[in-house]
Formats: C-alpha cells, structure tokens, sequence
C-alpha cells in the first residue's frame, strides 16, 4: 500500500476510518524530510493493515496549525483514534521499524483503561500525567 496525501478534508475520516495510520507531517524545502520519504514509503510497502498518508505542511498549513507541528518532520501515530506517539524528527529506517513494530504491539485495552482513569480524575494523587507515547530507540 502506498502512502496517502491527507487534506483538511480527509484527515478526520481516515483517522476515523482505519485502524492503524502513520502520519508524517513535511514540506518539500525540507531536507530532513526529504530524506526520510523513501523510508516512509518503503515502510508502507510492507506494512499491511497501516494507513502511512503524508500531509504536506505548506499546502495544509491549517491542519499543521491544529496539531501544533512546530518542527518537520512530524510523525503522528493513531490507534483506534487515539494518538499514541507524536515527535519531531527523521527516523533511520531501522528505528522507524521499530517504531512500527511496537505500534502494533501496543494493548489498546490497557491504554484505553488509562485514559479513563485520567479522565475520571481516578489518579488525583499523583501530579503527573500517565504517557501513551511509543518510546522509539534511536
């Protein structure tokens, strides 16, 4: 499967629609992004079951706006909706690998327990919030 463009108008619905989806937030004049779109694609050839889309910061620069992206590239993993690693920076393919594989391994079950507990203010004494970011080695 090859990487798809995400637009204002398709972002909500194919985060909505599917499962799993890589989002690498880029702009043709960056180099570091540049260099990072082979890995990103060849990853999407590999990996079934994953939405890899790209959104091209400087034509969808309110969607960059909406998620804060500050520093390209930006990748976004979604899991069942829920934002499960976001972090600036070119990963080698070996990390982004990795990054892919620990994506799937995740219990969304755990992590939807989470959310919960911090929602029902479960947690109030601990001053901390509880992490659902993948750790990436690197």
């Amino acid at each position: 499967m090859a990487t798809v463009a995400l637009t204002k108008e398709t972002f909500d619905q194919t985060i909505r629609d599917n499962d799993t989806v890589i989002v690498d937030f880029w702009a043709a004049w960056c180099g570091p992004c540049v260099s990072f779109a082979p890995v990103f694609e060849d990853a999407s050839e590999k990996h079934e079951g994953i939405v890899f889309a790209k959104v091209d910061t400087e034509a969808e620069q309110e969607l960059a706006m909406q998620f804060g992206i500050r520093s390209i590239p930006t990748l976004m993993v979604f899991r069942d909706q829920i934002v499960l690693y976001s972090q600036p920076g070119a990963l080698p393919g070996n990390a982004f690998e990795d990054l892919v594989g620990q994506v799937k391994e995740i219990d969304m079950e755990d992590v939807r327990a989470q959310i919960a507990q911090q929602q029902n203010g479960d947690d109030h004494e601990h001053d901390h919030e509880h992490e659902h970011e993948v750790e990436h080695s690197g």
